[in-house]
């Protein structure tokens, strides 16, 4: 069958976390251990797409975990599609049966099997949670034999070590099944805890102790079956106190067009002068109107928290990556990150801004992880909300706060400490220097 690869995506860990996890210390201290510069913006999409196609961020596109459209005029996030990934991937170089288990982009792919989270969107609004597989007809016999995916624990005030456990079960599934040569898989339960909590929080001990019993356990699994191993993460998460609201600093400008609907706010992002794109520590901006772009860059660089601003055209060259990036690019100082929060007034804020909602709101939400402490009874309020849904009424999960000072940790910066820089643990780990470099590395493994 020749040699067999499983890569474990331990998202958020470092040197740092990995002085926590007794049972990944042991492990990695008989192998090779590299850290390296993160890819630029240092966030899940953006690093996933280098380590699998080799390629700049420039020419595989993915400048983020979502970007504006301009063609469409609206901000996309956390789309699904493989065909948005522009390189030949890693294993179709090396030629070998892949099982992509939850990495990101892993809809239509070119991987012999995939599973990936991917609600039911009913016509009347509703929605259901599932998982979307390939081969399609792998859905429903993966549910038979694990249950259903534990949705809640993948992302929100719950998530938690149950959906990286399912997932690493997901791995020993399609292992015992498949035999795939290469076995891809994520595990990212120390982003919930790291982003809620922050570095070196006292909560932590126990999210460190959960993954390293959970990804010690797949790669006892894995090594009895003659596959070899090897683990890596896509960022180290910094410690932050400092919310920056580019929108709002824009909404003052004059440069940020708002419509009003049923009495709520939303972004008209194409009727924007100039509007912010947040995505943890970076923020895509996209000038709409030229004739302010000198100003918007000053203005944006004098903001308290905004480190510096990249260039597009620096950062992405010609091409797809500068098709979608922004016009330039914010990088937060170490102890800030960006909000996509765009309203003046809290009772204006639109209806998903209190919600879960990963896909309509312009930007990234960390927020999500949390309950509004503002809501008395919380359970008693989702209880109600799943009543009605189970009755088959709409409804509005509406308990998500609005307060960006809550959040603890977050990342995305390139120029962190070797402590926070991400890692590769395995047989020739040294040869990686890049995130580019990863995917000579995965390649190597699997044809040397």
């Amino acid at each position: 069958m020749g040699k067999r690869v499983a890569v474990l995506n331990v998202v958020g860990l470092t040197r740092s976390v990995l002085d926590e996890m007794p049972r990944l210390k042991k492990w990695s201290g008989e192998r090779e251990l590299k850290t390296f510069k993160p890819a630029f913006p240092a966030v899940t999409c953006t690093a996933q797409s280098s380590y699998l196609t080799g390629k700049t961020v420039g020419e595989h596109g993915i400048v983020g975990n979502g970007w504006y459209d301009r063609e469409d005029a609206e901000v996309k996030f956390w789309k699904q599609s493989n065909h948005l990934v522009k390189g030949e991937k890693v294993w179709e170089a090396a030629g070998v049966k892949c099982a992509k288990m939850f990495w990101w982009y892993n809809m239509y792919s070119s991987a012999d099997f995939a599973a990936t989270p991917r609600p039911l969107y009913p016509a009347d609004g509703r929605k259901f949670f599932d998982i979307h597989t390939q081969p399609m007809g792998m859905r429903e016999e993966i549910k038979a034999d694990l249950g259903d995916f534990p949705f809640p624990a993948f992302w929100g005030p719950k998530a938690g070590i149950g959906s990286s456990d399912w997932i690493a079960k997901s791995a020993r599934w399609i292992e015992e099944k498949e035999n795939p040569g290469l076995n891809l898989v994520y595990l990212p339960h120390l982003d919930y805890g790291l982003q809620k909590y922050g570095p070196g929080a006292p909560e932590m001990a126990a999210e460190y102790r959960a993954i390293d019993e959970v990804t010690c356990d797949l790669i006892d699994f894995l090594e009895g079956r003659g596959v070899e191993v090897l683990v890596l993460s896509e960022y180290g998460i910094s410690k932050v106190s400092k919310p920056v609201h580019l929108n709002r600093i824009f909404r003052k400008n004059g440069w940020i067009q708002v419509k009003d609907e049923l009495g709520l706010e939303t972004l008209d992002c194409g009727g924007c002068k100039a509007f912010a794109v947040a995505d943890h520590q970076a923020a895509h901006v996209y000038v709409n109107d030229p004739s302010i772009a000198k100003e918007v860059r000053k203005v944006v660089l004098a903001t308290d928290g905004v480190e510096e601003i990249r260039e597009g055209r620096e950062l992405w060259g010609e091409g797809i990556g500068a098709e979608r990036g922004g016009d330039f690019v914010a990088v937060s100082d170490e102890d800030a990150w960006f909000t996509y929060y765009f309203w003046e007034d809290d009772a204006k804020a639109p209806d998903y801004a209190r919600c879960i909602d990963i896909h309509r709101k312009p930007g990234y939400d960390p927020v999500e992880l949390f309950l509004d402490p503002g809501i008395k009874f919380p359970l008693v309020k989702i209880g109600g909300f799943l009543a009605k849904k189970k009755l088959g009424f709409r409804g509005l999960m509406d308990v998500i706060p609005l307060d960006a000072d809550l959040v603890k940790g977050s990342h995305g910066r390139d120029n962190v400490s070797q402590e926070e820089q991400p890692l590769v643990i395995g047989e020739g780990a040294g040869q990686v220097s890049s995130a580019e470099g990863v995917f000579d590395w995965i390649r190597d493994s699997l044809t040397k």
